[in-house]
């Protein structure tokens, strides 16, 4: 019997800093691992692409002229566009089609404008109609989708992201280590992340806070509250990172910090929470989602708020000795559960 050919769509991973990078890495091994023979499975990636997989996936490489004709359009019984910025278009293949959307983010921002949301939204609905199935990373992203495209909703399926279980080097250490106690964030320096927000919870105590991830020009507002606060020779902002620096401070840090408003999903509070460590996010996206029970949560971005959740929240988790608890909680996603989540969507798929 033949099996059904698949294509999953990864070209976003072009750029190994950004979010895409890892969620295409993490669900690409896990669907060749989880496969077992029963797709035919290929892969669509930018030739430059850091990562392709070991060589244990067939790799289609992504050509300009796709968006015009794509030359296989027939060869698959369904495609996996694993982001809703899917260069291929739906409309050029003859297939069942998955979409998976990472998030609607330019919704909530207060600084986009109506008239770029309108225009989001109307290619965000097209893309849309032409797949025969959305997957929602989170189920806050679900509740978006059914809030703007209403007509979806029987199209909408929730499968979370996991998260890699960082392992860290003993012999490994960062290009820039602190020289004390402190606190970690990481992801783009970008005003929806809120690292503009944590100068202020180092007030009235002797940590240090290293913000890592690819710089903005948003990089001088955090330098302007550190200044503000008095405690900017403890801020220290280092530029992307490799896996090795990243597990080092998660393992060493005795807090991570993540008061993002835009946010999918949030991989980092998982890595974070694998290592044990007290997860410190807002309330608000899908982080509560994420973090569960687990986390300590900012309920106001006013300083004296943040500094309160913060101040009660380490006393909490050392009194109770917590570690386990959030080690569990990041437990519960996995790249292997989300693979075979997507697997049986497939096959699913394939039978309507």
């Amino acid at each position: 019997m033949k099996k059904p050919a698949v294509l999953v769509t990864f070209d976003s991973m072009k750029d190994a800093n950004c979010g895409y990078f890892s969620f295409g890495k993490g669900l690409g091994d896990a669907l060749i691992q989880q496969n077992k023979g029963k797709f035919k499975l290929k892969f669509y990636l930018f030739k430059q692409t850091q990562y392709l997989f070991n060589g244990l996936v067939d790799i289609i490489y992504l050509s300009k002229l796709d968006r015009l004709f794509f030359r296989k359009k027939n060869e698959f019984e369904v495609v996996h566009l694993s982001d809703q910025t899917c260069r291929l278009r739906p409309s050029k293949v003859n297939a069942k089609k998955i979409m998976t959307i990472h998030d609607m983010n330019k919704v909530h921002l207060k600084f986009s404008r109506p008239h770029r949301i309108k225009v989001y939204l109307k290619k965000l609905g097209k893309l849309i109609s032409q797949c025969d199935k959305v997957v929602c990373i989170s189920q806050f992203v679900a509740n978006d989708v059914k809030h703007y495209f209403p007509e979806a909703e029987d199209k909408i399926n929730v499968i979370y992201n996991g998260a890699d279980k960082l392992i860290a080097n003993d012999n490994h250490q960062p290009a820039f280590k602190p020289t004390g106690k402190f606190l970690f964030t990481i992801g783009l320096l970008s005003v929806q992340k809120g690292f503009h927000l944590l100068p202020a919870i180092l007030k009235d105590n002797d940590f240090e806070l290293v913000i890592c991830g690819r710089e903005t020009p948003h990089k001088e507002r955090i330098i302007e509250e550190a200044q503000k606060y008095n405690c900017l020779t403890r801020v220290h902002i280092t530029g992307p990172i490799s896996d090795d620096d990243k597990a080092w401070y998660y393992k060493n840090c005795s807090a991570f910090l993540f008061p993002s408003v835009a946010e999918g999903f949030g991989l980092p509070v998982i890595e974070a929470m694998h290592f044990g460590k007290p997860a410190f996010l807002s309330k608000f996206t899908s982080l509560p989602e994420v973090g569960g029970d687990a986390a300590y949560y900012f309920d106001s971005f006013e300083p004296e708020s943040m500094q309160k959740v913060f101040y009660n929240g380490m006393k909490d988790f050392e009194e109770r000795n917590r570690n386990q608890e959030m080690i569990l909680q990041a437990e519960k996603f996995s790249w292997e559960r989300a693979a075979n989540q997507y697997l049986n969507l497939y096959e699913e798929t394939l039978k309507k």
